[in-house]
């Protein structure tokens, strides 16, 4: 598609993308001299059929009818243009010049700038003001996720993209369980459990902004969230949690697993927060005391107190400007004094006496321990760089001991192929750079082995999950050892992986459900035997297995009873065996084997 021209005008210059629905480009409007871009969605046809394509086409010009209204809200990308060129649809929309919300949002608890609850405050309103007006307009959008929030570069002002109200154009859902392969991987985690089973509301989209507001006040993913495992409610708020009781009531009520019991309509969030008492902004002020330099004092260092106890700023004294310049009078006053006790208290070595221990530890650090220590006990006693030449030979001592013992345990682990025990042993060798350098060619060859190891599991388990076995494709995944360069890959896998094994699970319970209300209960054994350990629904599989396994042998039993009773040799063998001539043992000989076939049947 890079480079085509569509409809004589928007030519595709980049590719953003590819979904359930279709795919994505920026394109430049070449007929306007300016050359501005704008987004292209080209929808995907499943079939050729005229039929279908009639059907589609008069559904595709409703819903862009839809997305014509929607666009007038400041917030939502304007729809500029929609056509159909070869039998395919497309739609042309507003451009939006700045980055996703995911840039913005924490995605480690440790790492990252946490949001605070103001932040989170005028959040949810912005995004709740869109999604008023949204399903006001009879639309639900779907896929509210961080990647279609977007940060407008010209104004900051955050803006809804990527709508999801075109949904039924695309594809006839066939299952009744929303397929996961229709799944984007960046959706997973926001998407709400009734919109797997077909039963989105509006109140969806509240659940998964929700689900953001967490995100950005703990740092912690919505895959990464523990559930409760009798109510199936998300268990998000911890005591370092820094959200008032108020606001974390109102998003605990937007994510609720049933969505009869969530905020009914984003207006109905909105009031929520309109009556959030607000609260006073307290200022931390940092009082220092600092006692003049006394030579009385034994070390005749300056004494500090810090009081970080909240007030209330009152007085012009208390400001924050002030407070910096008396942090940055004392922390200039600290170095000051420390640098005159130095001075006071040290004595000038002589230059031999310091070159003796300096070339002491150059032969420490090349690797000849015997020589280092001669050195340094070379400085007479009476000398100032005495003292700290002889913690250095016990020090050294020591270390080398250490070093040695940890190379070797390292060097074990090498020749076992035990990569990771390498490069932990390594970690424990002390900073000499005699052990390190000797220590690295092991650390090297170790960190190639663990990363070519890494990518053969990785591609294991891609294989497994791409045939949709998520417990083959994990058991190759927890292979891969911790300190591999793909950590961040292995774990975000892991919880993608495990979510939909778990999703799975459910799908084949529900399949074998439906079996077994037919009547089938081979089929269904066949699904329950598929549902995968360590997921929610297995010991309810388990329970299910055994009773459809026994239903299914009452019925095999009961068949194969029906089928005797019309077999040929069952009917000749009610005949009475009257004679004993060989033609009679001949004949019963005969039959006996044709019951014998029937019973192996």
């Amino acid at each position: 598609m890079i480079g085509k021209v569509l409809q004589g005008r928007y030519q595709v210059v980049q590719t953003l993308g590819a979904g359930v629905f279709g795919e994505t480009y920026v394109a430049v409007d070449i007929e306007n001299p300016e050359n501005p871009k704008c987004v292209v969605k080209q929808l995907k046809v499943i079939s050729s059929q005229p039929s279908y394509l009639q059907t589609l086409r008069l559904r595709f010009l409703t819903e862009t009818e839809t997305l014509r209204q929607l666009g007038h809200h400041k917030q939502i990308p304007q729809l500029i243009s929609c056509f159909e060129e070869h039998e395919r649809f497309y739609l042309v929309q507003e451009f939006i010049e700045g980055h996703s919300l995911t840039a913005e949002l924490p995605i480690n608890v440790n790492l990252g700038y946490l949001w605070g609850e103001n932040e989170v405050f005028h959040f949810l309103q912005d995004v709740l003001s869109i999604l008023d007006f949204v399903h006001s307009s009879g639309v639900i959008h779907c896929d509210i996720k961080p990647e279609n929030l977007i940060r407008r570069a010209c104004d900051n002002k955050l803006v809804l993209i990527d709508f999801g109200s075109i949904q039924p154009i695309d594809f006839e859902i066939i299952d009744e369980i929303l397929p996961l392969d229709s799944i984007p991987v960046s959706s997973l985690g926001y998407i709400p459990p009734e919109q797997f089973i077909g039963l989105t509301q509006p109140n969806s989209d509240i659940y998964a902004l929700g689900m953001i507001a967490i995100q950005a006040l703990t740092g912690v993913t919505p895959l990464q969230l523990k559930v409760d495992p009798q109510t199936s409610e998300i268990l998000w708020r911890s005591p370092k949690t820094p959200v008032s009781d108020y606001l974390a009531v109102i998003i605990t009520q937007m994510i609720r697993y049933n969505y009869e019991d969530r905020f009914h309509s984003a207006g109905e969030v909105l009031r929520a927060l309109q009556q959030m008492p607000l609260e006073s902004q307290q200022s931390y002020i940092i009082d220092i005391d600092c006692t003049e330099f006394s030579d009385s004092s034994e070390t005749n260092q300056p004494k500090t107190k810090l009081n970080t106890n909240p007030k209330h700023s009152t007085s012009p004294n208390s400001s924050p400007l002030l407070t910096g310049m008396k942090v940055g009078l004392v922390a200039n006053s600290l170095v000051m004094g420390f640098g005159t006790y130095f001075i006071v208290h040290n004595t000038t070595p002589s230059y031999s006496e310091k070159e003796a221990l300096y070339k002491a530890t150059e032969e420490y650090q090349a690797g000849d321990l015997d020589r280092a220590i001669a050195l340094a006990n070379s400085i007479p006693s009476n000398s100032n760089v005495y003292p700290d030449a002889q913690a250095s030979i016990e020090e050294w001592q020591k270390q080398w001991h250490n070093a040695a013992e940890q190379y070797k345990t390292a060097e074990k682990a090498f020749q076992e192929n035990r990569w990771s025990d390498v490069l932990r042993a390594a970690s424990q060798v002390p900073d000499i750079l005699h052990w390190q350098t000797k220590t690295n060619k092991l650390v090297q060859q170790a960190q190639a082995n663990i990363e070519a190891q890494t990518k053969d599991l990785l591609t294991k388990a891609y294989e497994k999950a791409s045939s949709k076995d998520f417990s083959g494709a994990l058991d190759y995944l927890n292979q891969i050892p911790q300190e591999s360069s793909a950590g961040a890959i292995v774990q975000r896998k892991l919880t993608e992986y495990n979510h939909k094994k778990s999703v799975r699970a459910a799908y084949f319970l529900q399949k074998a459900y439906n079996k077994a209300g037919e009547g089938d209960f081979k089929s269904a054994v066949e699904f329950l035997q598929q549902v995968p350990k360590d997921t929610p629904v297995y010991a309810t599989a388990q329970e299910k297995l055994v009773e459809y396994t026994q239903k299914q042998h009452v019925v095999q039993a009961k068949n194969q009873k029906i089928a005797l009773s019309k077999a040929p040799a069952f009917t000749n063998m009610k005949k009475p065996f009257i004679n004993s001539n060989s033609a009679t043992n001949l004949e019963s000989f005969e039959l006996s084997n044709q019951m014998e076939e029937v019973n192996i049947r």
